[in-house]
């Protein structure tokens, strides 16, 4: 496992966030708010920020100065993108690379969810059904699993 970033928002509480591709309105904007608000001190948001909602989610966590762990499906980016720049100045921001593959794949994902679901101090999942990729993480980590309304990052 690669890491670039701050290595000490690993002792911090995680929140991992994991996302459906599909979900219902109702939701988005929810979880639009939560990533909006203030973080609480010692706290943290860890995701693959690979879905659509993930990716929204995590431009409002940056906005709101949340401390976030990064973990991608992939080998790291060779150059990191401007928008992270920021996050990583201020150590709010760590990058793990879960793999060495070049490319994420359905396998690599699926690693990847795991580890975070088994990282985490709870879990946020949203758009999760039966039929969803995210429902075996879901069944497997319940008990760390939180509503969006209990949980400030």
């Amino acid at each position: 496992m690669e890491m670039i970033g701050n290595q000490q928002l690993l002792s911090y509480t995680k929140t991992g966030f994991l996302a459906s591709s599909h979900i219902e309105v109702s939701d988005v904007m929810a979880c639009y708010e939560w990533a909006a608000r203030k973080p609480e001190p010692g706290c943290c948001v860890m995701s693959g920020f690979s879905s659509k909602m993930e990716r929204d989610v995590l431009h409002f966590l940056l906005r709101a100065h949340t401390p976030v762990i990064w973990v991608l499906a992939r080998r790291p980016y060779k150059e990191l993108p401007q928008d992270l720049q920021e996050a990583m100045d201020e150590n709010r921001l760590l990058i793990i690379s879960s793999t060495e593959a070049q490319r994420q794949t359905k396998n690599s994902a699926y690693k990847r969810n795991e580890y975070i679901a088994e990282t985490a101090d709870k879990l946020l999942f949203t758009g999760v059904n039966e039929d969803s990729s995210l429902y075996p993480l879901y069944n497997k980590y319940i008990k760390k699993t939180v509503r969006l309304k209990d949980v400030n990052v």
